[in-house]
């Protein structure tokens, strides 16, 4: 890779040298006749304004005339070195040539717009926003934005994990590549580490790290609560959950993981009392409510929390594991014929989008069909099931934990691990 000199101008993808008659696109010298790249020069020069005839002559050709045809040919040929960018260039009559890059801050506005949804669609559409903005200006953001859209389709079971952690880690190094790995990157690194790949020991490190180049950081916290809990460390994911609660006790975040820490204690009082907190303060996130609703489940109201799984799908329709969820809670009220009904719904689903393997399995065994349960595990554990990482904790899995089948299917999960299972 070519280095690109420091006095240059950037537009897009793109990096103006004029000083040296030279042109990057992503840091690699893109190869251009001088008289093209002085046209390019006097429409960087002028950007969002028009350029007419005359003060081309003037400024490219040195008050030498040329023809308007010459000149359009030239323009033309800028176009096409800027390839798919080159429509940024456009002509109007008597007005002349003006080239508008698109404001990448616009775009990354409107990604985290988007992303604030909480939805598939929503980090979907952030999703094109960020990459559009990556396209355009080559910009940090996008990247980290970008990389962030694709942890959350795979954390949340949207997307498939495997496929969704790839495109993470590629938006991901590109992001760091371009503004170094900053705390912020750091620890969105720590978050795929111990979610995708189980690698506890090193995401913890990066955490840790992360805190300490930015103190008093609540998402941090955050993540170092969902990684303790995880793990069977329990009291100090408490520790966490209350850090974050010196730190800002409104922080959106720190009602649903204090439920999330307090479920997997199998405290369900406090996790209810932080599921109404949670709800009161955030009313349309899912996650919280489908929280809420499992406190609410294992503390004997099934009734509603079948009302709080059914809210929870109105609110994001688009996790299928809030139906597995649902057909549970079902089974544990009785209602068999239901809760079959529901599986075979998402089976069906099954052939046009992904479904997590990891709820079908707990809602087969749940229905009595242990054999079949056992094969979804194995393929919840083959698709890398973002659900997995709370598998040594999670309540909804005793059932299944004196089966001598899990075992070995648990051990294949976190084989990279170094992390043994609780006694």
């Amino acid at each position: 890779m070519v280095r690109v000199s420091v006095e240059l101008t950037p537009f897009g993808p793109f990096s103006l040298d004029a000083a040296n008659s030279r042109l990057f696109r992503d840091g690699v010298e893109i190869e251009i006749r001088p008289q093209a790249l002085r046209v390019l020069q006097v429409l960087v020069q002028n950007s969002g304004r028009h350029v007419t005839y005359d003060q081309m002559i003037q400024d490219a050709w040195n008050c030498t005339l040329v023809s308007k045809h010459t000149v359009a040919v030239t323009v033309g040929e800028v176009k096409k070195i800027l390839s798919e960018f080159g429509p940024w260039i456009s002509y109007r009559s008597r007005l002349g040539y003006c080239l508008e890059a698109p404001n990448a801050d616009d775009l990354v506005r409107q990604g985290w717009h988007c992303w604030n949804r909480g939805t598939r669609e929503g980090f979907e559409k952030a999703l094109c926003h960020f990459q559009r903005a990556a396209r355009e200006s080559n910009d940090p953001r996008a990247f980290e934005g970008a990389s962030l859209c694709y942890m959350m389709m795979g954390t949340c079971g949207m997307r498939p994990a495997a496929e969704m952690y790839d495109g993470f880690l590629q938006a991901h190094l590109r992001a760091v590549a371009l503004s170094g790995l900053t705390p912020d990157l750091r620890a969105d690194r720590a978050q795929g580490l111990f979610v995708f790949e189980h690698k506890m020991t090193e995401a913890e490190a990066d955490l840790l790290q992360a805190l300490r180049e930015k103190s008093k950081w609540a998402p941090v916290h955050i993540r170092l609560a969902m990684l303790y809990a995880s793990t069977g460390r329990l009291d100090e994911a408490l520790e966490q959950v209350e850090e974050v609660r010196a730190i800002d006790p409104l922080w959106v975040q720190l009602p649903s993981t204090e439920v999330f820490v307090r479920f997997f204690r199998r405290e369900l009082d406090a996790a209810l009392a932080a599921a109404r907190d949670s709800l009161e303060l955030h009313p349309y996130l899912p996650l919280s409510r489908a929280l809420y609703a499992q406190a609410l489940e294992f503390s004997g109201d099934l009734e509603e929390a079948l009302k709080q799984y059914r809210m929870a799908t109105v609110i994001c329709p688009d996790l299928p594991w809030l139906r597995a969820l649902e057909a549970i809670c079902l089974v544990n009220g009785g209602r068999r014929v239901e809760a079959s009904s529901i599986f075979q719904q998402l089976q069906e689903l099954r052939t046009t989008e992904y479904v997590d393997a990891y709820f079908q399995a707990l809602l087969l065994y749940a229905l009595g069909r242990k054999d079949e349960a056992f094969l979804e595990l194995e393929r919840a554990a083959d698709e890398h099931s973002a659900a997995l990482f709370v598998i040594d904790v999670d309540p909804r899995v005793d059932p299944l934990r004196a089966d001598p089948r899990f075992g070995p299917i648990r051990d294949r999960m976190f084989r990279d691990s170094a992390l043994t299972a609780p006694a």
